[in-house]
Parts: C-alpha cells; structure tokens; sequence
C-alpha cells in the first residue's frame, strides 16, 4: 500500500483524533487529494528535524488516519480533524519534486483480545480519567473491556514523553502496552521519571 507520510512530532494512536492546522503546500495538495480519493494519510514521529520544510527523519511505525472534519481557520490556514485508523510499518519511501514523502507501508493487525482480569486496573483508570476530564467515550462502556482500545486511550493521555508514547505503539499487543506502561507510572511514582516532551 503506497501512502503520503506527514512527519510530526507527536504520535496518534488507532481510533485517537488529532487537530492539524496547515498551509505548506505539499500537505494542502495531500489533503485535496485525500478528500477527492476518500482514502488517507500516514503520521510518523519525527526522530530528527522540522515538521515545515525539508523532509524530516521519522521513526519507520506510524498510523494510518483519515480526515474526519475540515474547516478554512479565520487566520487563513485549513484545519483539519484525523481519526487513527490502523498501525503500519514503512517498508520504503520516495520523495516528491514537492517534498511530499510517499511510502510503500505495511498496515499492522490489532489484537481484539478482551481486557483480561489481572489487568482491569488499566480500565479502571481509563474510567477515572475519562470521568474526571468529561471525555467523551465516557458513552461508550462497552470499549472499557477491550484491550487495545484501553492500551491506546492510556498511552494518548497520560503525560508520557514522546519516545515512550512511540516505543507504546511499537509493540504488537496491549498486554505489552499495558506492562510498559506500569513501568512508566512506576518510574513517575518514586520521581525517577521527567518528561521532555
């Protein structure tokens, strides 16, 4: 599957949504694009450069998303709304005379495992979090006993660094998500943790 990759320096998870304002060319053409075709863009994490400009190095796993909202901002710039849709890999890449990178990627299966019991302490936090913040799947109780869903929903929110929330998507299952990311809680508990992001 060949896609256009927007380096950025965060990182969107399966079914997360994520608010862009753009006006370099490349990417406004990419949006004229993605809405006539219906069909989507990848976000990769920037490891090293600007997300304006020149071609950044990004991290090979990004995610797949779609624009679900757009809208001309007073300031002139369109802003756009994407919801995550699947995990990929980029196998290799080709740069645009525009500077748009294109990439042959490989789209990652999730696992559709339900939360198992020893790790309902994860769901519980999501519920709390959702409960203190309004979220607005606080509507849909049946997402709280799937794995992945409560895996990616944790890795978005809580105030992990960048890295940590890329090294979170890098792994192929939620039980690993999860163990990964009760070392980092553990690591913020006894104040051995900063976040840089």
């Amino acid at each position: 599957m060949k896609i256009a990759l927007f380096p950025l320096n965060t990182v969107i998870f399966p079914e997360g949504e994520l608010q862009l304002r753009l006006f370099e060319p490349r990417y406004l053409d990419m949006v004229s694009e993605c809405l006539r075709t219906e069909t989507g863009f990848g976000i990769c994490l920037i490891r090293e450069g600007e997300e304006a400009g020149q071609v950044a190095d990004f991290f090979p796993m990004g995610t797949y998303v779609k624009i679900i909202d757009w809208d001309q901002m007073d300031d002139g710039l369109l802003g756009i709304t994407v919801k995550g849709e699947q995990r990929f890999r980029v196998e290799q890449t080709e740069i645009q005379p525009d500077k748009l990178c294109l990439g042959e990627v490989t789209l990652l299966d999730e696992d559709d495992e339900l939360l198992p019991v020893s790790y309902k302490g994860f769901s519980d936090l999501l519920k709390e979090i959702a409960n203190r913040y309004e979220l607005p799947f606080m509507d849909e109780p049946e997402r709280f006993e799937e794995a992945s869903w409560v895996s990616d929903r944790l890795a978005e929110l809580l105030p992990f660094e960048i890295t940590a929330k890329q090294s979170l998507l890098e792994l192929d299952n939620a039980l690993s998500r999860f163990d990964y990311i009760q070392a980092l809680l553990e690591k913020i508990d006894s104040g051995q943790y900063s976040n840089n992001s």
